[in-house]
């Protein structure tokens, strides 16, 4: 099939091409993320290939089916960008990557949690101007220590076990509960309840109706003083505005963050040369207790990998008129 990639990097590009190698799809990559104004350029595509900042609701899909694209194959979990009512409407499938690497966004979860806690993004820089004194730098022991997860799906559940590594209590909520996760010793909760018990809360819970904003003031104000939150997922599940006040408040102790709600204008390019205009961002990056990565959990070699053979996978079913999958229906 002809594919046509957005938003499309050069190690996109180094990983598909070497991975279809064993399909014969016809790649075209775009520098360019979808949206109306640059959605013509997949005029002669069967498919788009699109990631997570790229927008596909139903003018842009609408301009997709008109100029003769039949699938919509995204290369992540999320799909919140998609609006899938308007695709099925149009006749337009839609497919997704819905695991790739659990291990990769996990390890990520804990990379924040240890940095964080032990400030060794401080002391790494102290060290290199020669200043090798231990103030400001107190950690805490994880052992012993309560972690509430949200969402405790694949990535939650190996988050969960390598919690149980450190001597963690892992509390847990989600919407089903996980035999595999009590069988390690994970403790079901209510959300209050997790609230008003962790030390550590890490959200790995799907972006919905449902969670948008799950983290506002009102969740802040049931959490422990000095709480650590940890978000992975999605960037709107954390109301940006109640965390600064958190953060102000000293309601939260510690935040980590590798997605931001307003992330489309800013992660995944280089703008070091220029003037961030998102007040809300560069507010959150000028607290010490903060630490932000550039949506890149998922960025691992094995992931990568995971995510290209999956997606041309779907591409090759779509177009061998098998069962997909990895199908998203509203």
């Amino acid at each position: 099939m002809d594919v046509t990639f957005f938003n499309s990097k050069v190690y996109d590009k180094q990983f598909f091409v070497e991975e279809n190698k064993r399909f014969g799809h016809k790649l075209n990559f775009l520098e360019v993320p979808l949206n109306e104004k640059t959605v013509l350029l997949a005029r002669e595509a069967e498919a788009v290939c699109i990631f997570v900042n790229d927008i596909a609701d139903s003018k842009v899909l609408q301009q997709l089916a008109k100029a003769g694209t039949k699938l919509v194959a995204l290369r992540c979990a999320g799909f919140n960008n998609v609006d899938l009512k308007a695709a099925a409407d149009l006749g337009l499938k839609v497919v997704r990557v819905p695991a790739y690497s659990p291990y990769a966004v996990a390890e990520h979860t804990l990379a924040l949690i240890l940095t964080l806690n032990r400030k060794t993004h401080r002391a790494y820089n102290r060290v290199r101007e020669g200043n090798f004194s231990l103030n400001g730098l107190m950690g805490f022991d994880l052992h012993g220590r309560t972690v509430g997860l949200i969402g405790v799906g694949k990535i939650g559940l190996v988050t969960a076990r390598i919690l149980k590594g450190f001597g963690c209590t892992v509390l847990a909520y989600d919407v089903r509960e996980s035999a595999e996760a009590q069988e390690i010793g994970v403790e079901y909760t209510s959300l209050e309840q997790l609230y008003q018990r962790s030390d550590i809360i890490s959200l790995h819970c799907p972006l919905t109706p449902q969670t948008y904003h799950l983290i506002n003031d009102y969740a802040i104000a049931s959490m422990k003083d000095g709480v650590m939150l940890i978000n992975t997922s999605r960037g709107a599940i954390i109301d940006s505005r109640a965390v600064i006040k958190g953060l102000k408040s000293e309601k939260i102790g510690y935040l980590g963050l590798d997605v931001y709600e307003e992330e489309g204008d800013l992660f995944f390019e280089d703008l070091s040369n220029k003037v961030i205009q998102d007040d809300v961002f560069v507010r959150l990056l000028s607290f010490n207790n903060v630490l932000i990565t550039g949506h890149q959990a998922f960025f691992t070699t094995d992931a990568m990998q995971g995510i290209t053979r999956v997606t041309l996978q779907n591409i090759s079913d779509f177009e061998e008129g098998k069962p997909l999958v990895n199908e998203v229906l509203p």
